[in-house]
């Protein structure tokens, strides 16, 4: 009943550049190639107002899921252009609230500050744990409580997997009380580069997988399990009251956090250098550095295929990439498709088994894509699919459906 009483809200961490895909607009607005050409802003704006239309048929109400998101001196002002061109892919322009993150200065092996031009200092977001800083700044918190909003979920620009405002996930977490919560995906292999949800000491925190011991990483249960095995996926569930606690007592206690990254400087000549390896030190803020100050804290493991699939490099590189994004999106509404009764081609118009799958790094074998709008994770295409046969690619869309529906 949450999301339909407007006590629901998602929160989008958007501050970063796909600097590491080659580009320099924000992630959100990157298109990873899939058959209706959407991008990651889109494909998330069309899941809210699929959620908020589920749970107006189902509760017989209008309701909203405000959208906020936390941007950077670098992406606010692309991402409010990409949202008013795109007429906010739907949504009301008032429930989309954007707000900027704080700059800090970027520093040399030296801990000296770096220069981007002369006069002009080197400056980076201060990490995705800045949001708590950026919530009192931008008086978000006080936004949330005129709106009703009581529970949070929190996540991040780059998973194309992500679901909005999942009413799984929050009713999980509300039924047991919590004030804050993260899903998790078991780890692929130990040094998979995912941080480990875990407690230390008896504190729920996350542990940075370049601050886990190898040998740590790598110890195994009795069925051959790995001990540390829940990786973080930067998705996560608040209380409205926690970060209003965080915003007041704890936000200043977050620890820094170091990460080399390539900065573009000039030199001491003032020549402009863009480096081919890192060069500069950004101190950073995270997210999850709030979990030991909740009081009722809870792990909700999901299935990676079916939710986590990270945009993070360019093409050619062996993960996290724009192929393994889309296939994995792809593979998903596969698998849904023949789930609902539908035999799938591949694109040379030959049957492909009911069980036939293709990793993320593979060429998909069906293209076949489903809009948001036409369903949120799976349900309702049985009617729509069930006895049909589907070409590649295809795209079921609102007016697809519509006319399959009269069929």
């Amino acid at each position: 009943m949450k999301i339909s009483e407007n006590r629901v809200g998602v929160l989008l961490l958007a501050g970063g550049q796909g600097t590491r895909l080659g580009v320099q607009y924000p992630k959100g607005m990157y298109n990873v190639g899939l058959p209706s050409g959407k991008t990651l802003y889109q494909i998330q704006a069309e899941r809210i107002l699929k959620i908020q239309e589920l749970s107006d048929r189902k509760h017989g109400s209008k309701c909203t899921v405000p959208w906020y998101i936390m941007t950077s001196e670098f992406t606010l002002a692309p991402t409010e252009k990409f949202f008013k061109e795109n007429n906010y892919f739907g949504l009301e322009s008032s429930n989309i609230v954007m707000f900027e993150q704080r700059m800090v200065p970027a520093l040399d092996s030296d801990q000296k500050i770096i220069m981007q031009d002369k006069g002009k200092l080197a400056m980076a977001p201060d990490g995705n744990g800045g949001l708590y800083q950026a919530l009192v700044d931008n008086e978000v918190l006080e936004d949330m409580k005129k709106r009703g909003v009581e529970y949070l979920h929190v996540y991040c620009v780059d998973n194309i997997l992500v679901k909005m405002a999942d009413p799984v996930f929050i009713g999980f977490c509300v039924s047991k009380g919590a004030d804050c919560g993260a899903k998790v995906v078991e780890k692929a292999y130990p040094a998979e580069p995912v941080g480990v949800v875990c407690r230390v000491r008896g504190v729920a925190q996350v542990v940075e997988y370049n601050e886990i011991r190898e040998i740590t990483a790598e110890r195994r249960g009795p069925g051959g399990e790995l001990m540390f095995s829940a990786g973080n996926i930067c998705n996560h569930f608040f209380t409205r009251a926690f970060l209003q606690e965080v915003a007041e007592k704890y936000k200043d206690q977050l620890k820094q956090h170091i990460a080399l990254k390539k900065v573009p400087c000039v030199d001491m000549c003032g020549n402009h250098v863009t480096p081919t390896r890192p060069n500069g030190i950004k101190l950073e803020k995270f997210v999850f550095d709030v979990f030991p100050f909740s009081r009722s804290f809870v792990v909700f493991e999901v299935l990676r295929e079916d939710e986590f699939s990270p945009l993070k490099n360019a093409d050619g590189a062996a993960t996290d990439s724009p192929t393994t994004a889309r296939n994995a999106l792809l593979a998903q509404h596969s698998r849904w498709a023949t789930a609902a009764g539908a035999t799938l081609l591949d694109e040379h118009g030959n049957l492909l088994p009911p069980t036939a799958s293709v990793s993320a790094g593979d060429n998909q074998a069906a293209r076949c894509e489903i809009s948001p709008l036409v369903s949120y994770f799976g349900e309702g295409l049985e009617k729509l699919l069930r006895g049909r046969t589907l070409p590649s690619p295809f795209i079921l869309d609102e007016k697809m459906a519509k006319e399959l529906q009269a069929q």
